[in-house]
């Protein structure tokens, strides 16, 4: 199933009159750490943002410290699409990251294939959250380091799989975020894990 994200065009393209299958699929973490642009970079249609200006009303409220730069903030959910192939879709929904939207994740969680947990190791417990439900749900997902410019320390997937106390059965894999290949191999990873453990549940008697 992953060979068929990464043969997906460049470009933009309309839903195949064949599709039939949608599959959805959850992105979730801390605010600031870069579900809008993973969604938006790797979407073959447009993305639907709801994104707002942030103002003076969230001071005292959002933790803004780590992410001195950002303007904005998602206040609903992002939502692109990937063709997998002429019959099958991922619809991707991006879930907002401040705490005072946090009651809208297990809403989205509804029906989900699996999720992509986004960790900033500047501000890995932002994470606990988003692992804590997806858990409690009973939901696949695999973890994405979204690495940014100005980390200076560098942790290693072994050291930040330790920190989150994610057992090694959890795939996680370093990203970029604003690439849309880097996206892409995110999305396999997820799709890969989640066909292992359904023919795993399937081969258990």
């Amino acid at each position: 199933m992953g060979s068929a994200i990464s043969e997906l065009p460049a470009h933009r393209t309309p839903l195949a009159d064949a599709a039939e299958i949608g599959l959805k699929i959850v992105v979730v973490g801390g605010f600031g750490v870069g579900k809008t642009t993973l969604v938006r970079s790797v979407s073959e249609i447009r993305p639907l943002n709801t994104e707002e200006v942030m103002t003076e009303a969230g001071v005292g409220i959002d933790e803004t410290s780590a992410v001195a730069e950002k303007s904005t903030t998602t206040v609903a959910f992002d939502f692109g699409r990937i063709s997998l192939n002429d019959t099958m879709v991922l619809y991707l929904f991006g879930a907002p990251g401040q705490k005072r939207f946090w009651f809208l994740w297990d809403r989205l969680f509804s029906g989900t294939l699996g999720a992509v947990v986004l960790v900033d190791t500047r501000r890995m417990d932002d994470s606990w959250y988003a692992i804590d439900r997806l858990e409690h749900h009973g939901t696949p997902f695999v973890v994405a380091v979204n690495r940014f410019d100005d980390d200076a320390a560098h942790h290693s997937l072994d050291e930040i799989r330790q920190a989150l106390a994610l057992p090694d059965h959890v795939p996680m894999l370093d990203c970029d975020a604003r690439l849309r290949q880097s996206g892409k191999d995110v999305l396999i990873t997820l799709v890969d894990h989640v066909y292992t453990l359904a023919t795993a549940q399937e081969a258990t008697p």
